[in-house]
């Protein structure tokens, strides 16, 4: 817990500074003195809530914006894996509010059975072309090109007969959860 609070007098620092501020104008905006704020910035003063909760409301911050714990690795480390003829490589963290991946589609010469979930997906061509059958219309999309739709409509993606194709594909939280259409 100590090297947590020694982080609040730098954090407290970054977030005057990119407001553009003084010590001077934090300090009379929280209603504190110039040196109480500077120790607290420094480490020199120990932070307590009296002296928090005043800076957190002026500088429009939450208490845990200031005293949350240790910095998180940010790398994604999650396994890619390889189904139904895809390489599916996350690109985000496994709690994510939006989940992201890289997914190589092997060339096939028809589309899958349609499928519908909740949500939304969007999906960016970065070699190859997609097709996306949605709604019962096959739509081919190409690299350089990007696509969003209601995952509540039939849909499916595949590459085309003339190769693979891979995309970055981008879902809502609930588009993750796959429904086959009908159940």
């Amino acid at each position: 817990m100590t090297t947590d609070l020694a982080r609040v007098g730098p954090r407290l620092r970054a977030a005057r500074q990119q407001r553009g501020w003084t010590l001077a104008d934090l300090a009379q905006k929280a209603g504190m003195s110039i040196s109480t704020l500077s120790r607290l910035e420094a480490g020199r003063r120990q932070a307590s809530l009296e002296l928090l909760l005043p800076l957190v409301s002026v500088l429009d911050l939450r208490l845990d914006d200031l005293v949350r714990g240790e910095p998180v690795d940010p790398r994604v480390r999650r396994a890619t894996e390889r189904r139904h003829g895809m390489v599916v490589a996350p690109l985000t963290l496994e709690h994510s509010p939006v989940q992201t991946y890289k997914i190589r589609y092997a060339a096939a010469s028809t589309a899958p059975a349609p499928k519908v979930h909740d949500g939304v997906e969007w999906f960016y061509v970065l070699s190859g072309t997609i097709r996306l059958l949605l709604d019962g219309e096959e739509h081919r999309i190409g690299a350089g090109e990007a696509a969003e739709f209601d995952t509540g409509l039939p849909h499916s993606l595949s590459a085309t007969e003339d190769g693979f194709a891979e995309v970055v594909s981008i879902f809502s939280a609930s588009g993750e959860r796959i429904h086959v259409h009908g159940s």
